[in-house]
């Protein structure tokens, strides 16, 4: 019909027929294997995205069992120094001793409290008095006097130790922010910072090179100057090191934390001075008296000294008078 003949075009459609047919018996196991290829392809891609996602869930439950772990080691940290604080409030003398800065051992300080009880004793004895002011004198001076001179220097050096303390924080703050590791941080404060800053932050580095980790070496910190600030400082070192977090920000706000309670001392302490010496003036007041009128009238106070039922009253008097600084001194020592 167009000009072509129709046996000439169903020749032409047959052979064109035959020669896709061979083409595709020729290419028909490329074809399949290409396939299979395809499909195992397609396999291998979703087994990996099943796999990826199934160990990113266990990774995920993995990073939350570490956490969990860390943060319960955190609190029992934590615990644990609270039970330390309070057991620090009255440590045994040999703590106090070592706490006042003084190297005696317990043998040495009862050796030296009783040699200076019975120089005390002796001396009362060859002045005539009576062997009950010589126990007396030996109980003071051998038992009370040697330990109210090791809390005197543990006191006068926790409270060097607290002025200087937030100077010592300051510095890691500006060591950590500027990209000095703590350890580094800890080993300048122990070189350059103030007694007994300084010692005491040189036990932490000696723990460290004994292979103590750095939070167990604060914690040493804590029992070595029982303070709030250090307890403070241990709980922060802590947390951080087993969280995780800014060392530098925390450090920073317990800075300021120390600074302020620092001020709020001293504002607790003017405002109580009032009280302070009234409490001295009534106590050393009857001292005073007596002195007085052992000087203008000798002979009215010596039977005190001379007979016994004066020395008895004496010391009933000297009790009571002891009583009473104490309970004056508990209504005016705010804790804070």
């Amino acid at each position: 019909m167009f000009g072509f003949d129709i046996i000439v075009l169903a020749f032409v459609g047959l052979v064109a027929l035959s020669i896709g047919g061979v083409g595709y018996a020729l290419m028909f196991n490329r074809i399949k294997s290409e396939d299979n290829s395809r499909r195992r392809i397609n396999s291998i891609k979703n087994t990996t995205r099943t796999s990826a996602a199934v160990s990113s869930k266990i990774r995920q439950r993995a990073d939350a069992n570490t956490r969990r772990k860390n943060v319960e080691d955190t609190l029992k940290t934590v615990e644990k120094q609270k039970n330390i604080d309070k057991n620090s409030k009255n440590p045994p003398l040999e703590v106090k001793i070592a706490q006042a800065g003084l190297s005696l051992t317990l043998k040495k300080f009862y050796t030296y409290s009783a040699i200076l009880g019975s120089v005390a004793a002796l001396v009362v004895l060859l002045t005539g008095i009576t062997p009950i002011a010589a126990i007396g004198a030996f109980a003071v001076l051998g038992g009370w006097f040697p330990q109210w001179v090791v809390n005197f220097l543990r006191k006068r050096r926790i409270n060097k130790f607290l002025i200087e303390f937030p100077n010592a924080v300051d510095i890691i703050v500006r060591g950590v922010k500027s990209g000095l590791p703590l350890n580094d941080c800890l080993r300048i404060i122990s070189r350059e910072a103030q007694e007994p800053v300084r010692s005491e932050f040189l036990k932490i580095v000696e723990s460290q090179q004994m292979g103590l980790s750095i939070p167990e070496s604060v914690q040493r910190l804590a029992q070595n100057v029982p303070l709030s600030e250090t307890s403070f400082f241990s709980i922060v070192i802590t947390i951080q090191s087993g969280a995780g977090g800014n060392l530098a920000e925390a450090l920073g706000n317990l800075s300021k934390v120390l600074r302020d309670r620092k001020s709020m001392k001293a504002k607790i302490i003017a405002m109580s001075m009032e009280a302070k010496a009234s409490g001295v003036i009534i106590g050393a007041l009857p001292i005073i008296v007596g002195g007085l009128v052992y000087i203008t009238s000798p002979g009215y106070l010596t039977p005190l000294f001379t007979e016994e039922t004066g020395q008895i009253t004496m010391l009933i008097s000297a009790g009571w008078m002891g009583l009473g600084i104490f309970i004056m001194k508990k209504m005016i020592n705010f804790d804070f």
